[in-house]
């Protein structure tokens, strides 16, 4: 029995690696560096629920490692001019930014599709 309960979950960072003990998105462990499997097409879609009526653009699907995740969500988030995350492999951007956030993966040389919504 270990001498100590490994942080799963704490309010500053959120989810923690159960192996690492890091938080999730720093997290450097071959269980969650990969990313989920996919076709490796860029959906992008908007989505309310949840977030008290406001709309907010998900982008799932890309089939890129954690580091190159969060470097695509900055830059998103600094050509769409809006606030946004990188959560669970998928990035959220503040706003409905479906038809400059196709146009940018697809000039970026993803493959990119506007989903329903």
């Amino acid at each position: 029995m270990p001498d100590h309960d490994p942080v799963v979950y704490s309010t500053q960072y959120g989810r923690h690696c159960p192996d690492c003990g890091l938080p999730v998105e720093r997290c450097t462990c071959s269980r969650t560096a990969a990313p989920p499997p996919g076709d490796g097409v860029a959906r992008v879609g908007i989505e309310t629920k949840g977030r008290g009526g406001k709309v907010v653009t998900v982008v799932r699907g890309l089939r890129l490692t954690r580091p190159e995740m969060a470097s695509l969500t900055t830059l998103l988030k600094k050509r769409c001019g809006c606030g946004g995350a990188l959560k669970d492999w998928v990035i959220e951007l503040q706003g409905d930014r479906r038809e400059a956030v196709v146009a940018e993966l697809t000039r970026l040389g993803h493959r990119a599709k506007k989903a329903g919504g």
